[in-house]
């Protein structure tokens, strides 16, 4: 059987989901008015509705973030909200309360598949295998997990869908175990609210107060880039690959949509024996995708294939861009640039500064916008002081290329074959789509109309006629005339009435997609199974319970229904005076600052000089200790 492969694409609204259908998504991810994970990201559901029509037109899907944790007086508002989401067509919902998966299997059944979000902080088979016994369809793993892991739990649970992230920003810590946001700021990141507490800058310090880092980024990752690890994650048991950008623009989501299905498209064409898209249609673009002209931070392929140091960007937390050259000549109000990139006005170009030679400033990240371009030579409307020959030189703004992405940029279109025969009291037009992928959708359509001989031959005109599909979201890629039915003349206006009449029956049979509901006894299996937490999870959930997430009675029901003796609550839910008295552990993180600075003896690098342990030091001077867990090779940071 073949491994039916998805596309994910985020949609921050409507628009942003529908150009993410056009350019080749197979499913889109969106947050409805409230309760998503991102809370500047919501959506009406009438909008939502018809995101949910234009998807199903190409039998793509539409999932739906629900995945904050729920306090006790919004799960009745939450239920009445996936009620209007059942409603509007959804296909899936994203999720990370137990308390509201339990209700919605208990309430919905099957209606739709329920995914465990990666705020779950699913990274072992163990517990990969407890969410699908309890029946989620689908767990959206860590993004930390290398082919080899991802490999491991498909393994374990084969019919258990999985979802991995292959393109875009990436949250140091684990995904839905990061509390610093809420520590600091009283804005919590498992309720949608993260401050981008790791995006900050800060001192690293040892035990005795020296300093080893000063005003660094060292908990800001680069952007995750898995388009060339896309073959070995699909043959790691991944089906789903998603990109992630809920709060990204339209143009974002063109142009990253349309690299990664190009892409996967490639790679299918190469093993159509092995894989097969999870929806329909194909695309044809007036533009040439280009991941380095979209946001980014610079690029990292992460864990996919074992730790590496270049993961962080400590320089800055914002986005450089593409490489475009290097500065040749610098004048008092211009400058000229080595290279074969060409330049527009208004172009954004960044460059860092090099750290003083004294050490006390660090290298930043200085961006400036162009003002007139003649020829190689950019006018700035400021020009940057810091600026020298030999710079290298980067663009986080292209004017030409969005442009371009500003007006049409994809059509898709799905395949369709035809065939036209006799019947006995006229014609027949059989339709079906092309492209095989479960089911295969036909229909035929009939006219009653004399057989008469024409004078001349007709195929010239019944090719012509037929293949006429206009603005239908169809193109003729194969029109069988059968029965010498060319022989026999049909007025065109007739031909073109039995081809509407066909495409009208096909455009009404719903696309399915390959199904993905587990059918299962909801009260056996998911209540009564007990798991045995001391393997399921790390072992800094034996010694802080808040990381599960419970805040609400329901979460609270379904954990002693798993053999939990006391359900403590979410760490929004504690007391803040309790929380100031300990050391809570607001982050775990696969990323090691002992490792990306090279002093990770394990791992080749030079001995320490420092004693530790070592502390994060914001500029208001609140700090944050540092554990490295080299047991299980990852680094702890803890609120002090």
């Amino acid at each position: 059987m073949k491994q039916t492969i998805e596309l994910l694409a985020p949609a921050k609204n409507l628009e942003c989901g529908m150009a993410a259908i056009d350019h080749g998504a197979d499913a889109v991810y969106i947050g409805a008015t409230q309760f998503g994970a991102r809370q500047a990201a919501g959506n009406n559901v009438e909008d939502i509705r018809k995101l949910c029509e234009y998807a199903h037109r190409f039998g793509a899907r539409v999932h739906v973030t629900v995945n904050t944790i729920i306090y006790e007086n919004e799960l009745n508002d939450m239920l009445l909200l996936i009620d209007e989401l059942a409603k509007a067509g959804v296909d899936a919902l994203l999720i990370q309360d137990m308390g509201l998966f339990s209700e919605c299997r208990k309430r919905y059944g099957n209606k739709f598949a329920l995914h465990a979000s990666t705020q779950c902080d699913t990274r072992t088979p163990e517990k990969a295998a407890w969410l699908h016994a309890l029946g989620f369809n689908r767990v959206v793993l860590a993004r930390e997990l290398s082919v080899k892991e991802i490999t491991a739990i498909h393994q374990v649970a084969p019919d258990m869908e999985l979802e991995v992230f292959v393109h875009g920003a990436l949250c140091v810590s684990y995904s839905g175990i990061c509390y610093a946001s809420q520590y600091c700021f009283g804005r919590s990141a498992n309720r949608g609210a993260c401050a981008q507490f790791c995006r900050m800058a800060f001192d690293l310090k040892d035990a005795n107060g020296k300093l080893i880092e000063q005003q660094r980024y060292l908990l800001s990752l680069k952007d995750m880039c898995q388009i060339d690890n896309l073959e070995s994650l699909m043959r790691s048991g991944a089906c789903s690959f998603k990109i992630e950008g809920r709060l990204k623009d339209v143009n974002y989501v063109k142009n990253v949509v349309a690299a990664y299905n190009q892409r996967l498209n490639d790679i299918i064409a190469k093993h159509p024996q092995e894989f097969q898209r999870a929806s329909y249609g194909k695309v044809d673009y007036s533009f040439t995708p280009n991941l380095d002209k979209t946001f980014n931070r610079g690029y990292t392929d992460y864990f996919a294939n074992g730790r590496q140091r270049n993961i962080f960007s400590p320089n800055t937390p914002k986005a450089p861009g593409e490489f475009v050259g290097t500065v040749k000549e610098v004048r008092r109000d211009s400058f000229n640039v080595s290279g074969i990139s060409s330049f527009a006005n208004g172009d954004g170009l960044c460059f860092i500064c090099k750290p003083s030679a004294d050490g006390g400033a660090k290298a930043v990240l200085e961006g400036f916008r162009v003002n007139r371009v003649v020829g190689n030579r950019l006018f700035p409307y400021k020009m940057p002081q810091a600026l020298r020959a030999g710079t290298t030189l980067y663009r986080n703004q292209d004017q030409a290329f969005e442009k371009i992405l500003s007006g049409k940029t994809a059509e898709r279109r799905i395949p369709i074959s035809m065939r036209l025969g006799v019947t006995r009291s006229g014609y027949s037009l059989s339709v079906s789509l092309s492209e095989n992928i479960g089911k295969q959708p036909q229909t035929c359509a009939e006219i009653e109309l004399e057989h008469q001989k024409a004078e001349k031959p007709q195929r010239e005109n019944i090719l012509r006629q037929l293949s006429k599909l206009g603005d239908t979201i169809y193109v003729c890629e194969e029109l069988k005339i059968e029965d010498e039915v060319d022989q026999y003349f049909i007025p065109s206006s007739w031909l073109a009435k039995l081809r509407r009449k066909a495409i009208a029956r096909l455009s009404a049979i719903p696309l399915t997609l390959k199904p993905s509901d587990i059918p299962m006894d909801v009260n056996s299996k998911a209540n009564k199974r007990v798991a045995d937490f001391t393997h399921l999870n790390p072992s800094q959930y034996r010694h802080y319970p808040y990381l599960y997430n419970i805040s609400n009675s329901s979460a609270a029901s379904f954990y002693e229904r798993q053999g939990m003796i006391h359900p403590d609550k979410a760490f929004e839910c504690l007391d803040e005076k309790k929380n100031e008295s300990s050391e809570p552990l607001l982050m775990q993180c696969r990323h090691c600052i002992r490792y990306s600075l090279g002093y990770c003896v394990s791992h080749g690098g030079k001995k320490p000089t420092w004693k530790e342990p070592l502390y994060l030091e914001l500029g208001d001077k609140r700090r944050f200790r540092l554990e490295f867990d080299c047991k299980d090779c990852q680094m702890n940071i803890y609120a002090l």
